[in-house]
């Protein structure tokens, strides 16, 4: 790993170490999730007057009304969506940001796709992926809520914003067995996994969580 990568300081592998301690301490069991956000330099990923910050367990700012989500909620999303499979299969993410769930994501499943629907924001994100070795994820500029219908079915869905409600085209891409991991609300929200099986779907409600809305269009 070259020096920006591994980072020096608040940015050191020593600091990601930390991070990696914390998670388990607020309950992520998956030792693979843990290994997969242990890869990913987070401080990569988020602006050069924010590196100290990188590997604290917060959200920070991206620019364009947008944040990098909590470390704790990537890593409980992706448990979520990874608990007592296999693998995550053909992946999408909606809500690419910087790029650094996707490289997480990467690290985890070889077919990952991510739509974005401000412009600068999937730029920064090719660029910040691009840094990353090892990792293929494909990226598109899109209204999220639509998805990737020319893709589907994905074995997993993980959307990094608040939907009113579960978007109806979301789940009609979702593969049998597939689920699809959200948060759900306005003002009050909640995470929501939503599986598909030859009956339908089902809904379970995780906790609370904050998120930016899931807006429509492109930018």
């Amino acid at each position: 790993m070259n020096s920006a990568l591994a980072g020096i300081g608040m940015t050191s592998q020593r600091t990601r170490a930390r991070m990696i301690d914390r998670l388990r301490a607020k309950g992520i069991v998956n030792e693979t999730v843990l290994a997969a956000m242990a890869a990913v330099p987070r401080h990569v990923f988020v602006e050069e007057a924010l590196s100290s910050r990188a590997y604290e367990d917060t959200a920070l700012p991206l620019g364009f009304s947008q944040t990098i989500s909590q470390p704790y909620i990537v890593a409980r999303m992706i448990e979520v969506l990874l608990s007592g499979r296999e693998g995550l299969g053909k992946t999408l993410e909606v809500g690419t940001g910087c790029g650094y769930q996707a490289a997480v994501l990467g690290q985890l499943s070889r077919e990952v796709y991510s739509v974005e629907r401000i412009q600068p924001l999937l730029g920064l994100a090719r660029k910040n992926l691009a840094l990353i070795p090892g990792i293929q994820v494909r990226l598109k500029h899109t209204d999220g809520r639509m998805g990737l219908p020319e893709l589907a079915p994905f074995d997993s869905i993980i959307v990094a914003a608040a939907a009113g409600r579960v978007p109806p085209e979301l789940l009609q891409q979702l593969a049998m067995g597939g689920r699809l991991v959200l948060p759900v609300g306005g003002n009050e929200q909640y995470l929501s996994l939503i599986e598909r099986n030859s009956q339908g779907f089902t809904e379970s409600r995780l906790e609370a969580v904050r998120f930016v809305p899931l807006l429509p269009g492109v930018e």
